[in-house]
């Protein structure tokens, strides 16, 4: 941030008219009272050259791929069944589809903001509908296809592949909302983008139909990259924006926050406008580094005010930078994906299997069971259940979930119908825990040195 500014503060002061106009002098018309026609397209080979667009996938990416759905299948799925995983409250699911699924981009922010100008940008494409007033009502996930084409969310849902079919659960509503576009665009091949309705403060979330924090919670949960775009002219903090920085806590080090449309004002204007947005997103964002701000006008189109292009240049190439990353990494970050739903399973078979061996303990003939179970999912504290596990298996204490949500899942599942994990164990092969700490310890590790040996003989061979 003070780089940014010691580069403004610069360029105000070098500028011959410093002091020179008063602030209507400063104004640009709005962009929208310019045609395209009379303005001139940017260069667009930098945005090659930083994404490689045409770089194919190496030859053992797909092969590291299906051996981490193996491990996946294998080892971490039946232990997820067997405790009904997928019936907590507020998990986060995992499908073959996810794991095989290209590395999300997520667009969000307030509405005309220059989201879908912006991915439109990225794909020299037009087909995303854009306007000064509020044009996505829909959450648009873009991917590649042979050719152009739209598909209806309740197609995309349907389709298991995807890993898109959890989202059926958002209802009617939201499937009607929610549309996928196809595009022959080699970008596609290794990187989703999604583009989301911008967020309006003055409108109720119930009118929406649907539960719009619960949608864009399942995607930011399954984003590498979350992109969060600003305009200028729009700085006001609401509700709703409240409520996106509150789900997207324990997933800052993926944020960008994007000022865009920087190029439609001055110089000094703009300093005051940076320090403006950090000032009102700093209560919203409590970590002691903050996510890293871009700069820039991300459209076809030149710069409108000259002073300032080197740095917009500098700031979109960063930018384009972090992009590439996650797409060169996506192999390690699904390995890493798969390895923490791993423990977060692990974690709640132990909790469900010390459940029922406080209740196998404390049970009674002559006691009522049900009371008993009550009275267990009261007080765990009063038992040493979450601590029992936490001491026995080395588990930290942050990495638990809280009581409450065992007492929901209990509701909807019965304690006596689930088995101790001493009665997982087959004859002739081992324990259903073995097997999911053997993953954890040792083939996903050894799947993540094989993807980092691949990615640095790709960049060897590149620099040839």
């Amino acid at each position: 941030m003070n780089n940014l500014l010691i580069f403004l503060l610069l360029a105000l002061i070098i500028s011959p008219n410093y002091g020179g106009r008063n602030q209507n002098e400063f104004e640009e018309p709005d962009q929208s009272q310019h045609s395209h026609d009379s303005l001139h397209l940017r260069q667009r080979d930098h945005i090659h050259r930083t994404l490689r667009y045409d770089r194919p996938n190496p030859a053992t990416h797909n092969q590291i791929l299906e051996q981490l759905v193996d491990v996946y299948q294998r080892t971490i799925q039946p232990l997820e069944d067997a405790y009904h995983y997928n019936d907590l409250p507020e998990r986060n699911d995992l499908s073959v589809g996810q794991i095989k699924a290209n590395p999300l981009v997520l667009f969000l922010g307030p509405w005309s903001t220059g989201k879908t100008t912006m991915l439109n940008y990225i794909l020299d494409t037009d087909i995303l509908r854009t306007g000064a007033e509020p044009t996505t009502s829909e959450f648009t996930i873009v991917s590649y296809d042979e050719k152009k084409k739209s598909t209806e969310g309740v197609v995309l849902v349907s389709d298991k592949s995807k890993g898109l079919d959890a989202l059926e659960k958002y209802g009617q509503n939201f499937l009607e909302r929610f549309t996928g576009v196809g595009l022959p665009h080699p970008l596609l091949r290794r990187v989703t983008f999604l583009d989301t309705p911008g967020i309006i403060e003055n409108r109720k979330q119930q009118e929406r139909g649907y539960p719009f924090n619960k949608v864009v919670k399942w995607f930011i949960d399954r984003a590498q990259l979350i992109l969060i775009v600003f305009d200028p002219t729009k700085l006001d903090v609401g509700l709703e924006l409240e409520t996106l920085f509150k789900q997207l806590k324990g997933k800052e080090s993926q944020i960008r926050l994007i000022l865009n449309k920087a190029d439609s004002i001055a110089t000094q204007e703009l300093m005051r406008v940076y320090g403006a947005l950090f000032w009102s997103l700093a209560p919203l964002i409590n970590v002691t580094e903050p996510p890293r701000v871009y700069t820039g006008s991300f459209w076809p189109y030149e710069y409108k005010f000259n002073s300032n292009s080197a740095l917009f240049k500098q700031e979109e190439a960063s930018l384009l930078q972090d992009l590439n990353d996650v797409i060169e990494n996506r192999l390690e970050n699904k390995i890493a994906l798969v390895r923490q739903h791993a423990t977060r399973v692990r974690i709640h078979a132990l909790l469900v299997d010390e459940y029922l061996g406080k209740l196998n303990k404390q049970w009674t003939f002559l006691d009522n069971q049900e009371n008993v179970i009550d009275k267990l999912l009261q007080s765990p504290s009063e038992f040493n259940i979450f601590k029992g596990v936490q001491t026995k298996n080395n588990i930290s204490p942050f990495d638990l979930p809280s009581p409450s949500v065992y007492r929901d899942f209990f509701s909807n599942n019965h304690m006596t119908d689930f088995k101790p994990l001493s009665q997982h164990c087959g004859y002739f092969s081992s324990c259903l825990m073995d097997q999911l700490d053997e993953a954890i310890s040792t083939k996903l590790p050894a799947l993540l040195a094989q993807a980092n040996k691949q990615k640095h003989f790709s960049e060897s061979r590149d620099e040839l």
